[in-house]
């Protein structure tokens, strides 16, 4: 399939449209003038408001649905999937039995970089944000760039940038290998603690994936990756230790975070960053990397790291009080969970933390068990719910309980969803935190009102 193939397409059919991902793909088609179709099941706010701007979404494995269009014009037709959905939906056989090719998300993303000068940020944490603020310090300082992110970036609300313009940045995905579609000319590694291993196996595996992805990139590119990770680099960067670029000098004001950039070239002092945490600074530094390799000056990048909103669900304050705050979180690996903690800590470590955890994943909780009860341990109080399947069937022993039973804590609960709304009302703890990439998203407005209805 080549890009021009893509000009030739007049429908699109993406199964598992309300995937953060696949609507970015859904709304960049719909902008290019394309019929777009989706199947997704269930419905969300994210799957209304692509319905609200024309495309058409279908929550029902229903063929009869969606066939007519797609049997009738296979040749101006492209069929899409996440391999996050069941291989044995009535969809997918439907579109096999045509003849139709389904093509991963992450291959149509990678034929759409191949013109543009790519920016790809991968990481099994923390490209999300930084492949955010990399596309907020462009924009914002007159360098505009398309870009897909995998959250809904604040500053914008919405995770699809267009512009007429040959800079593109993407968030790199390592689920699946999905990043080995891309070619950048700038690549970005934040992290590579263990993740995804009901993918991989274990973490070399994973590992050798990420080194494969920071050797695509183009001969006369640049590798910009975290001090410690073990992959090929150009620029190491880091917090508070030295490496070709780093940040020193942390300091929080008025509960925001302040910093200097050192290294490439020259220093920048006094930075303030928009969104709270250490682990954002970090994501910062590589930010501000990107932004000096393809020239922004340092006033632009400081205006623009000031005027940074952060990402929904990523240390997105809900209600942020003097007597009242709310925090929730898309962490759902132990080391995202500390980096989430450990700011809650850094800013409100005088008070009482209240966090709700909804693990995400079977395999995920067994295999970081005694990582998970540990993270876990540094909340005062600690609300465990279910563990969200998502993709997975149940695993024998696997289950909060077993997982509660390792945290050290004296005030810890099992809790469903609406155990937590009670607790919360009752209790009505001063700083809350809810984490986890489930569906603990569907408490975050009952929880707003709860604690906004005084």
């Amino acid at each position: 399939m080549e890009n021009t193939v893509l000009t030739a397409i007049k429908q699109v059919f993406l199964i598992g449209i309300g995937g953060i991902g696949m609507s970015a793909l859904a709304r960049y088609f719909h902008h290019k003038g394309m019929r777009v179709y989706g199947y997704d099941k269930t419905e969300t706010s994210l799957t209304r408001q692509l319905t609200s701007e024309g495309i058409n979404v279908f929550y029902s494995d229903n063929i009869d649905l969606i066939a007519p269009p797609f049997v009738e014009d296979r040749e101006g037709s492209l069929v899409i999937y996440t391999p996050a959905v069941p291989k044995d939906l009535d969809l997918v056989a439907f579109f096999q039995r045509l003849g139709y090719r389904l093509y991963k998300r992450s291959e149509i993303l990678g034929k759409i970089s191949e013109s543009h000068f790519t920016i790809a940020v991968a990481g099994t944490h923390g490209k999300t944000t930084t492949s955010s603020m990399i596309a907020h310090i462009l924009t914002s300082s007159g360098r505009p760039c398309s870009a897909f992110l995998g959250g809904i970036a604040a500053n914008y609300n919405t995770n699809l940038l267009l512009a007429d313009s040959d800079l593109f940045v993407v968030e790199a995905d390592e689920f699946d290998r999905s990043f080995l579609t891309l070619h950048p000319n700038i690549a970005v590694v934040t992290a590579t603690d263990p993740d995804h291993l009901d993918i991989y196996g274990d973490s070399e595996h994973m590992l050798e994936s990420f080194r494969l992805f920071v050797n695509q990139v183009a001969k006369d590119g640049k590798r910009i990756i975290k001090e410690g990770l073990h992959l090929p680099t150009d620029i190491r960067y880091a917090v508070e230790k030295r490496a070709d670029v780093y940040a020193t000098n942390i300091q929080i004001r008025n509960k925001c975070f302040y910093f200097d950039y050192l290294g490439y070239n020259k220093s920048i002092f006094d930075i303030k960053l928009g969104i709270a945490g250490k682990h954002n600074i970090e994501n910062a530094v590589a930010a501000i990397t990107v932004a000096k390799l393809l020239g922004i000056d340092d006033e632009a990048i400081s205006g623009s790291l000031a005027s940074f909103k952060g990402v929904k669900r990523r240390f997105e304050y809900i209600v942020n009080r003097e007597d009242q705050v709310y925090v929730d979180d898309y962490a759902h690996h132990p080391e995202e969970l500390r980096a989430c903690l450990s700011a809650m800590k850094e800013l409100y470590g005088d008070k009482e933390i209240t966090c709700v955890f909804q693990p995400h994943l079977f395999t995920r909780t067994r295999d970081f068990v005694d990582e998970f009860a540990e993270v876990l341990g540094l909340a005062d109080v600690l609300l465990l719910m279910d563990i969200y399947p998502a993709r997975e069937q149940p695993i024998e022993g696997v289950n909060s309980d077993w997982l509660l039973s390792k945290v050290q804590l004296t005030h810890k609960y099992k809790q469903s969803a609406s155990d937590v709304l009670a607790y919360i009302k009752r209790e009505r703890p001063p700083v809350l935190l809810t984490v986890g990439a489930g569906d603990i998203d569907l408490l975050v407005n009952p929880i707003k009102e709860v604690l906004t209805n005084v």
